[in-house]
């Protein structure tokens, strides 16, 4: 049967992976992967996490299953992190959490939940929005289709077309809003155009998913979390899925969470019933150890404390790169606006490359981009911004 199979595409990121860890050039850059990287080129190992990690190692293990939901300490602490701690969905129980195995599984889990409960369902998601979005809901059996996001210059949030798309999305369908840090633009809106985006979903009567794997990257963990606070205010049934890859540097633990808040205490406890039921079809339960870091951490003020900072550090050094990024594009190219980059939020812009520059700068320069030309903020350097910014003038000219 398997000598009949052709290969299938692969993945646009990880196949850049493996061409960027192919090339021989010394001076290659990886500016495609959504991984952040400190002022060396390195992945750091948050303070943290090692002190959590000793602490956890110094302890006896279950080595046993954990629950399908997974670690309930850990359940308990991203809906804080994500909801506050006074919310009023967690002072009235209209709420639950689940570990996942990333931000990827949260949103596979809600897929599959949403069609084993209500069929096949029409889900909407930003134009452009992460590339995965597409594969994951299709997968689980949906239809997908796009609200337009971004004006024609590729740099700003086209808030008259994006509102009039909303409004003509059929009752009861399924939208996707990212909460922070739009990947791959970049472009958050603001928080008056938040407030029309959150009355319209809600008129609409459309069930709302977000999709936050950056929270802490844009401004602060309060203020990122904000408009999805708010959404919550509400008893509107509400699925959020969180990934904590980014902010705990924790890439390869895969750890994420899915937290739904509806009316009540008991809607939400049906509602788990069949979130388990999903999860038991499709991995049984989660890992131990990715979870029990960020238990560890958020449940000692020490170490959230110390992990709040260096996640400041982090989102920092972000801003930073993006303001060097800015003013080096702006002496080269000085007829071109480079003042959205500024204007963006969290890792990633886009930089108005095409397909053909972005080929460019990789064959020429040993530089890696997606094709759509996202580039990834969190790779520069001090030490690499320049050979960029003089490479992407070069293939834009």
């Amino acid at each position: 049967m398997f000598e009949s199979v052709q290969p299938a595409a692969p993945d646009p990121i990880f196949g850049l992976t493996k061409l960027f860890r192919a090339d021989s050039n010394p001076e290659k850059i990886n500016l495609a992967a959504g991984i952040y990287q400190d002022n060396f080129g390195k992945t750091p190992a948050l303070e943290c996490v090692q002190q959590a990690v000793r602490r956890i190692a110094d302890r006896a293990v279950d080595r046993q299953y954990l629950p399908i939901d997974g670690n309930s300490r850990y359940n308990e602490a991203i809906a804080e992190v994500l909801l506050g701690a006074d919310h009023p969905a967690i002072a009235d129980q209209r709420y639950c959490t689940i570990q996942t195995l990333g931000g990827t599984s949260a949103l596979k889990v809600a897929a599959d939940t949403i069609f084993s409960l209500f069929g096949k369902k029409k889900i909407w998601f930003s134009d452009p929005t992460w590339g995965n979005h597409l594969h994951i809901f299709g997968s689980a059996g949906h239809e997908t289709d796009s609200y337009p996001w971004i004006d024609q210059s590729r740099t700003a949030l086209d808030f008259d077309r994006l509102t009039e798309s909303l409004n003509q999305i059929p009752s009861g369908d399924v939208i996707v809003l990212h909460g922070c840090c739009h990947n791959p633009t970049g472009v958050d809106p603001t928080p008056e155009q938040w407030k029309t985006i959150k009355e319209i979903v809600q008129q609409r009567g459309l069930l709302t998913i977000f999709d936050i794997a950056y929270q802490g990257f844009a401004e602060s963990l309060e203020a990122d979390a904000s408009i999805i606070r708010q959404f919550c205010e509400s008893s509107d049934d509400l699925m959020i899925c969180n990934s904590f890859s980014k902010n705990f540097s924790l890439y390869n633990e895969r750890v994420g969470g899915l937290t739904i808040t509806s009316g009540n205490s008991q809607i939400c406890q049906n509602i788990l019933s069949h979130v388990k039921r999903s999860v038991r079809g499709n991995y049984s339960n989660p890992p131990h150890q990715g979870a029990a870091i960020v238990a560890e951490v958020l449940a000692d003020e020490q170490l959230k404390s110390l992990w709040v900072s260096e996640l400041e550090t982090m989102r920092s050094r972000i801003i930073e790169m993006r303001a060097a990024f800015y003013k080096r594009m702006s002496e080269l190219l000085p007829n071109a606006d480079f003042s959205f980059v500024i204007a963006q939020r969290g890792m990633f812009s886009f930089t108005g490359l095409n397909p053909d520059q972005v080929d460019r700068l990789r064959d020429q320069y040993s530089i890696y981009l997606l094709k759509s030309g996202r580039i990834n903020l969190a790779g520069l350097s001090n030490d690499n911004v320049e050979r960029v910014c003089k490479a992407i003038a070069s293939v834009a000219n």
